[in-house]
């Protein structure tokens, strides 16, 4: 029998962060020639690293039945090839996609630093997007934002960005080998990524209003605030967001957009303020992951007896999501809203807190990438992200690829969104209603 192997959560991180970088960032990164014998030792080394971390660390020996052997003698070659910084990661990419498995990635250290605009601060307009249906669509506009200032509003549908259409923007990832059932969160990610540039500039807009008009806009971008996350090893540093607030009916409602520690002070006294609460709704649409030990630990919060959310299961051994009951623990109803955006430790969070009965899960069905991975330092300087686990629920089911379904499933639709409802946080308000109805019975 394989047994628990220990490892410390601080080194264990369950987040798509690094490969929606990636994917999504395009810095201009320094060239070099290709009969420089010193670069080419460097580009020659950084792929041994790599192809040697898969073969060494994978957490399946067989590699999902790809032959890694085969995939170094076809990309092996096309690293001599590589003239640029920017040429050798795209291969180590490609290779990384043979495996057709999430949290495998490289980030170029100008990415990973998260240092934004080049040439200043990163400015963003103040829209969160969402695919639905296909089509880029505004799902939230920040107040004060240059987006509100341009009048846009949620449900509204973009259509160009720069000048660019955004089908020839996302273009490369349908051509890529990441899996369909990420691919609208990388998408919305793309042109969310289109929409910043340097605080101070703006950038112009083509989208369909409420009525269905194909008009313009010029966006401002301006300085994005917040308070950002500690670095956290390889992991760079990233702005937070946190909300929590009574709503319709008197129930608790918290929102973060990653799991990172310097916001578990936050989640705990918020769970605590609403001790009195007829039900609590923890929204993780949006959330990508992030530390992997902090959804045992919320979870703990909120239960009264031990159990697991689930198990990673390591090449040698494996280690469980373990649940232990805090003091005072919240045991009133609670609900969790997840969406195709929602991912990683978000999975591993939802996917659990549902099969010990602890949680109604409404929405969508989430990103499926729930493989706990940790960061290395390549030679060149990036950062390269792998799995070191598979990762199943508490009743054995295989979350990457396939998502955590929702109880309730409802879809966000433009007219809703126009009409200035949440028709996902109106679910979850009324399964209290109907839970407290049947009680009351």
């Amino acid at each position: 029998m394989k047994k628990a192997r220990k490892i410390k959560w601080a080194a264990i991180l369950s987040t798509a962060f690094l490969l929606l970088t990636a994917i999504t960032r395009g810095p201009a990164l320094k060239a070099a020639s290709a009969s420089n014998s010193e670069t080419q030792r460097l580009f020659r080394e950084t792929f041994d690293v790599v192809w040697n971390t898969v073969k060494e660390k994978h957490f399946d020996p067989n590699f999902g039945g790809v032959d890694w052997n085969q995939v170094r003698v076809k990309y092996s070659p096309l690293v001599d090839q590589a003239k640029t910084e920017s040429e050798l990661y795209s291969v180590l990419q490609r290779m990384l996609g043979e495996l057709k498995q999430s949290h495998f990635s490289i980030v170029p250290a100008e990415a990973s630093a998260d240092t934004g605009a080049p040439h200043g601060p990163v400015g963003e307009t103040g829209v969160e997007v969402k695919y639905l249906r296909d089509e880029p669509v505004i799902i939230r506009v920040s107040k004060g934002s240059g987006a509100e200032k341009a009048d846009l509003r949620p449900g509204f549908t973009i259509k160009q960005v720069g000048g660019k259409p955004v089908q020839l923007l996302t273009k490369p990832l349908n051509e890529s080998d990441i899996p369909v059932s990420f691919r609208p969160l990388l998408k919305a990610r793309i042109v969310e990524r289109q929409l910043s540039g340097m605080a101070g500039t703006s950038v112009r807009l083509q989208y369909v209003n409420g009525g269905g008009v194909l008009k313009e806009a010029v966006v401002a971008r301006e300085v994005v605030t917040g308070e950002m996350s500690p670095a956290f090893g390889n992991f760079p540093p990233q702005r937070t967001e946190f909300e929590a607030r009574y709503v319709t009916g008197g129930y608790g409602y918290i929102h973060f957009n990653v799991f990172v520690v310097s916001l578990m002070d936050r989640i705990r006294e918020s769970i605590r303020s609403f001790a009195k609460a007829p039900g609590i709704i923890i929204d993780l649409r949006g959330n990508p992951g992030g530390l992997g030990g902090m959804a045992p630990g919320i979870a703990g919060l909120v239960s009264d007896k031990p159990s697991s959310l689930g198990r990673m299961q390591m090449r040698t051994g494996y280690m469980n999501f373990a649940v232990f009951p805090q003091t005072n623990p919240y045991t009133g109803p609670i609900a969790i809203l997840i969406d195709g955006t929602s991912a990683s430790t978000s999975e591993v969070f939802a996917s659990g807190m549902q099969e010990i009965g602890r949680a109604v899960i409404v929405g969508e069905r989430s990103a499926g990438a729930a493989l706990p991975s940790v960061f290395t330092k390549l030679p060149t300087g990036a950062v390269f992200q792998y799995a070191i686990a598979d990762f199943r629920s508490p009743r054995g089911k295989l979350i990457e690829g396939t998502g955590v379904t929702p109880d309730i499933e409802v879809t966000l639709d433009k007219d809703s969104l126009l009409a200035g409802r949440d028709v996902q946080l109106e679910a979850a308000i009324e399964s209290f209603k109907s839970r407290i109805e049947r009680k009351t019975q």
